[in-house]
């Protein structure tokens, strides 16, 4: 099992690594892309977070979106003081091009299972994806010196 999933995830990444390729982007402007498309329309600000970047490089990323024609600025219409990124029409073309059949195929092999399994399936996901994100976060710590058996 651990190998399936291993597996999985190096094909996820291969996956990524080309549609980075395809959409002339890179892979940070591609999880922009990911969470607008899970998401909709974002600030600045909600897009770092949800993309675990720092103010700055978002900024730096929705610039480079704008200027491949994936992603625009946009003024809030509820509050015209926020301004959201949103993708374009071809942003979304792009994105159903590179992910659409994916997403086809994995549903079309979803319904072969019972309610119960994708319970199952459901619930192992959510689990990995939680162990993921709290690695993640260990990751992102700064790595402490190791001890040397030095006394001061």
């Amino acid at each position: 099992m651990t190998r399936a999933v291993q597996e999985l995830q190096d094909a996820t990444d291969l996956i990524d690594e080309l549609a980075a390729r395809r959409l002339g982007v890179n892979r940070t402007d591609l999880r922009c892309l990911s969470r607008l498309t899970a998401r909709g329309p974002l600030t600045a600000s909600e897009l770092a977070a949800a993309a675990g970047l720092t103010g700055g490089a978002a900024t730096t990323a929705i610039d480079r979106l704008e200027r491949a024609g994936l992603a625009t600025r946009i003024r809030d219409a509820a509050d015209r003081r926020r301004v959201l990124v949103n993708l374009t029409e071809q942003g979304q073309r792009a994105v159903r091009e590179v992910w659409g059949p994916i997403v086809t195929e994995a549903q079309t092999e979803l319904l072969r299972f019972s309610t119960a399994e994708l319970d199952t399936i459901e619930t192992f996901l959510r689990r990995a994806l939680h162990n993921q994100v709290r690695h993640a976060d260990r990751l992102r710590r700064p790595v402490e010196p190791p001890d040397c058996g030095v006394i001061a």
